[in-house]
């Protein structure tokens, strides 16, 4: 299979290979940054993309991935990923239908025309929740 795009919530295709782009929209950002978030079980090496709804980029070394379920993962990079947290847009590729902590990501510079910026590893998806949620909604 080729790319796969999602930008923001919708997905294209391009001209037979997709690419995924997801984002937050300025809307989101202080919502996202102001809930404290805590784990809510165990860390998982691959997600499966058909099941991804959106992303939200918290900052420059986090991203949280929401699946149609509402389950949030959350995935902290190993290391800073430069502009991901001011772009708050990023591509992946891959050729099956998950997305794991081996990927690579790399941030969409948005300004002047989507230009490619850094490339950054991802690290283990942590399911989370809110901090004041009850515990029954950890994996809705």
């Amino acid at each position: 299979m080729g790319r796969m795009p999602v930008r923001l919530h919708a997905i294209s295709l391009l001209a037979g290979a997709a690419m995924a782009v997801a984002g937050c929209t300025q809307d989101d950002r202080p919502a996202v940054a102001q809930q404290t978030m805590i784990p809510a079980g165990e860390p998982v090496n691959c997600i499966t993309l058909s099941q991804l709804r959106q992303t939200r980029v918290i900052d420059d070394q986090t991203i949280d991935f929401i699946l149609h379920d509402g389950t949030i993962l959350r995935n902290t990079l190993p290391s800073r990923c430069p502009s991901l947290g001011f772009e708050r847009a990023f591509s992946y590729s891959t050729s099956i239908n998950r997305l794991c902590n081996v990927d690579i990501i790399t941030v969409v510079n948005q300004g002047g025309g989507p230009r490619r910026g850094a490339s950054c590893g991802l690290g283990m998806f942590v399911p989370v929740k809110p901090a004041d949620a009850p515990a029954e909604t950890a994996q809705r």
